[in-house]
């Protein structure tokens, strides 16, 4: 039962990690319910993201194994990983500083719940507006570009707002097309989750044994597959859609995450 719902787990992490509508929050929230909600629960849900950004990495192993080698001699590839480096600072700092506050006093059901809400409203807001678009393609971005997408993930330390919902919203209003600030974002979590999950995993060692290996190496493995789906099915969708319907997802899932509470028809954990 233990690894069945490490696999459920993974799936809600692999399947919402880059959609705008909160792994994190989702993992809260199905972490209560399925009493998947202690210490080592909030490492398990850091660690697996792990598995969905390797989902990412195969998917576009060509462009980063074309960065990497061209990282000497081509301004193309320098110019892409220091726009890369530049946007994942901001978190990084942001999180060293306020982390520990952040899981201790935000991850409950009803701040997630509410910033499901209001992220809910910003995505209607932002797609209600004219785009102007500035940069067509992620290779036409300038570091002060990718710093204004890094301080928009930075509002993702709330939990239920959405990391890739903050960087690919902020990058619509800061003049991405659509299609180049999901890729963008894209490839933003590759430092940024790997970095958190092994943060955390350091961090609270003290918390893990060997016993924990196959609990964690299934929720990496649902994940990883969960989110080899996801990615390449929003790279079809955002082509010709917008992320109206997942505003309205936001919105009524935190309306019922917050009625269900209030009614005690669900005991929401924090």
């Amino acid at each position: 039962m233990l690894l069945a719902r490490a696999a459920l787990m993974g799936i809600v992490e692999g399947l919402t990690e880059f959609l705008p509508v909160s792994s994190t929050g989702h993992l809260i929230l199905a972490g209560s319910l399925l009493g998947f909600d202690d210490a080592k629960g909030k490492v398990f849900d850091i660690a697996i993201q792990t598995g969905a950004i390797v989902a990412v990495i195969i998917i576009y192993r060509q462009r980063l194994a074309e960065t990497l080698a061209g990282l000497g001699s081509e301004p193309r590839a320098r110019r892409f990983a220091l726009n890369v480096a530049i946007a994942f600072v901001p978190a990084v700092v942001l999180g060293l500083l306020f982390g520990k506050a952040v899981k201790e006093h935000l991850f409950t059901p009803a701040v997630v719940a509410t910033a499901f809400i209001v992220g809910g409203f910003i995505i209607l807001w932002a797609e209600r507006r004219t785009p102007k678009i500035r940069i067509a393609t992620i290779d036409e971005m300038r570091p002060r570009d990718a710093l204004a997408v890094g301080l928009a993930q930075c509002l993702a330390l709330v939990p239920g707002t959405s990391r890739s919902g903050a960087t690919i919203i902020g990058g619509m209003l800061f003049g991405l097309s659509r299609q180049a600030a999901t890729e963008f974002s894209f490839f933003l979590a590759i430092p940024t989750l790997i970095g958190a999950g092994a943060y955390s995993l350091w961090k609270e060692r003290a918390l893990l044994s060997a016993a924990d290996l196959p609990l964690f190496a299934v929720g990496l493995l649902f994940s990883f597959l969960a989110a080899w789906v996801c990615v390449r099915w929003l790279l079809r969708y955002v082509s010709s859609h917008t992320f109206v319907p997942f505003a309205w997802y936001r919105i009524a899932f935190g309306l019922v995450v917050l009625a269900t509470a209030w009614s005690g028809i669900v005991v929401w954990q924090d």
